[in-house]
């Protein structure tokens, strides 16, 4: 049993198909950004006491130049070994006390940085739980896994990494050029020639890098979907000897990812040479105006010393942020892929004073109801008919015909179109969806079996229930007769998906999980098609026990086993053709009739 039925993922595609599309363009980066900071403002204490840190620390690192100019002009150059010796010990710890509050400001900013990723990966979980069906059929898996890891780790790294460096880079530069301008306005004004060069240079870079950032996370989705999806679907692989199909395909996946991240990496790349020449040209300039400087006006050899440090100083930061554009085109890109999760629309809300019931009676009753997954695409033409509490209603026909459709309206996963849909004599939208899903059981043909104990996967149906609950439902769906051999009995470990079990044993796992949820509305869907003659009959003995007392709907190819369901509609193309028990729509020798003499020719 299982909430939430659908089928298998899609099976592997055409290469041309599945790695093609158009190249994502970059959407509102100040958008992202200002969103980014709702996140990280909701820690203002924290915030506040790093900004404290990182000013201290900068003023330390600035006062170390100034000291180096003083020392040489005051007792270096006037040989006081003593007043030299002072000098450097004073120095010594404002470096030791600069590199203190560096470490402390970087652990704070990590704490910061792992409360806003935990607060921002469980909002993307939740709304991953609160996303209609609909969403999930037009998406890749493997892409929706890469935004929650990937591009979340992204933002964590530029986070933890780059903010502080980002506010100590503008402080640095503020507090520098303020001492250049102290020290000497006119080297002052020859070091901040190359500015404008470097936001000029760094500008181009930016405004290439960013489309080429986005895409190479979108195309890392890919791949990932890609992964998943091949994982998933090993046994299908190797069963068709697609091996070598599967390994083309992903060599053009890693290919195309590869060029696109080559493409962004090598112009963000351009960074850090041309910022180095930049650097190296603005230090020459400043050292050769210094030493004209100082043959004919006297200018102190001190104070070249400090400009020559304070120099350095005021580039590097520079360096660092033109660096750390890196780091934030991947941020960025990575944050505006979650954001667009978490902007999509929730699955829709109950109505006013919406109605909760502890027990459903079982009446349905569809009237006149149409669907379309897509406007003007319709599915359902009309489907009528009424389900009596305790009924079994076996829905029949061919493939696409909209059989699942119907169970999809039922369980509210998509609303109808037109039409309306009763529960107990009243419209299915005037319930808590969650209140009527909680009492519908599902048991479908791929029935999902997740990683934990057979025990735990059981209790899945009702989370409270005891170990005795969940072993006697296990015996009433004749689960229990191979429990019991397994290695640990109930404590045995199931793989993801329940793959170290057969088939038929994961069907009556899902069985015995839907009997210890005890619902009042039941679902199978094909529940018997994959397995054998053998296990079907252990499966039917517990789907009899489950199907007791219970409005029952039962999708079926295997027309042998609804030939005592009180109703058999039998739809084709979206509508109902036939309506009625076997016996009566054999005497009709229509559609129904067909399909029985179809398999027993």
């Amino acid at each position: 049993m299982t909430k939430h039925p659908g089928g298998p993922p899609s099976p592997m595609g055409h290469p041309g198909g599945r790695f093609s599309g158009a190249v994502v363009k970059p959407k509102n980066q100040k958008q992202t950004l200002l969103r980014i900071w709702s996140y990280l403002r909701l820690q203002k204490v924290e915030l506040l006491s790093v900004i404290l840190i990182v000013v201290i620390s900068t003023l330390l690192s600035l006062v170390g130049p100034f000291l180096i100019g003083k020392t040489i002009d005051d007792y270096i150059v006037k040989l006081d070994v003593n007043g030299a010796v002072k000098m450097a010990l004073v120095l010594a710890g404002v470096y030791i006390a600069s590199s203190v509050l560096t470490w402390v400001q970087t652990f704070v900013m990590i704490r910061i940085s792992q409360k806003t990723i935990h607060r921002l990966r469980q909002q993307l979980f939740e709304q991953y739980q609160s996303l209609p069906l609909a969403f999930f059929d037009k998406r890749k898996q493997g892409d929706l896994m890469s935004r929650m890891t990937n591009d979340i780790e992204n933002l964590n790294a530029a986070l933890s990494q780059s903010v502080i460096q980002i506010v100590s880079s503008f402080l640095t530069i503020i507090g520098t050029a303020f001492a250049l301008f102290y020290l000497n306005w006119v080297l002052a004004l020859v070091t901040l020639i190359i500015i404008p060069l470097i936001v000029w240079a760094t500008k181009q870079i930016i405004k290439r890098s960013s489309v080429n950032y986005k895409e190479r996370q979108r195309k890392l989705g890919i791949l990932n979907s890609y992964i998943e999806e091949t994982i998933s679907n090993a046994d299908i692989i190797t069963l068709f000897g697609n091996e070598r199909q599967g390994i083309e395909e992903f060599q053009e996946a890693n290919e195309n990812l590869r060029t696109s991240a080559m493409r962004a990496d090598t112009i963000s790349g351009f960074m850090g040479p041309i910022n180095n020449f930049m650097n190296n040209l603005g230090l020459s300039l400043v050292i050769g105006t210094g030493a004209i400087m100082a043959v004919t006006s006297g200018l102190s050899i001190g104070v070249i010393a400090s400009f020559v440090t304070y120099t350095r100083q005021f580039f590097r930061p520079i360096n660092q942020l033109s660096n750390l554009l890196n780091t934030f085109q991947s941020a960025i890109a990575g944050s505006e892929r979650v954001f667009e999760i978490l902007d999509e629309t929730q699955e829709v809300a109950d109505v006013t004073n919406a109605k909760v019931k502890d027990k459903f009676a079982g009446n349905v009753t569809f009237q006149n109801v149409q669907f379309a997954y897509e406007q003007g695409k319709p599915i359902l033409h009309g489907i009528n008919f009424h389900a009596q509490a305790g009924e079994t209603i076996a829905i029949v026909g061919p493939t696409g015909s909209g059989k699942t459709t119907i169970i999809q309206l039922l369980t509210r996963f998509y609303d109808a179109t037109g039409g309306r849909i009763l529960l107990d004599s009243q419209p299915i939208e005037h319930y808590q969806m969650s209140n009527v899903r909680n009492h519908i059981g599902v048991v479908l043909q791929d029935t999902y079996l997740f990683s934990g104990t057979v025990r735990e996967n059981i209790r899945f149906g009702k989370l409270d229930a005891t170990n005795e609950e969940v072993e006697e439902a296990a015996k009433v769906a004749y689960a229990h007769n191979f429990i019991k051999y397994l290695p640990e009995q109930y404590e045995t470990v199931l793989t993801s998906g329940g793959l170290n079990l057969s088939q038929g044993q994961r069907q009556l796992i899902a069985i015995a999980r839907a009997i210890l949820e005890d619902p009042d509305l039941l679902i199978l869907d094909e529940a018997t098609s994959s397995v054998d003659t053998m296990t079907e009959v252990h499966i039917q003995k517990g789907l009899t026990n489950l199907m007791k007392g219970r409005t029952s709907f039962v999708i079926a190819h295997r027309l042998k086993t609804i030939e005592n369901a009180n109703q058999i509609l039998v739809i084709n193309e979206g509508q109902i053709i036939e309506q009625g028990n076997h016996q009566t729509l054999m005497n009709k020798q229509g559609f129904y009739a067909a399909l029985q003499r179809q398999l027993m020719a």
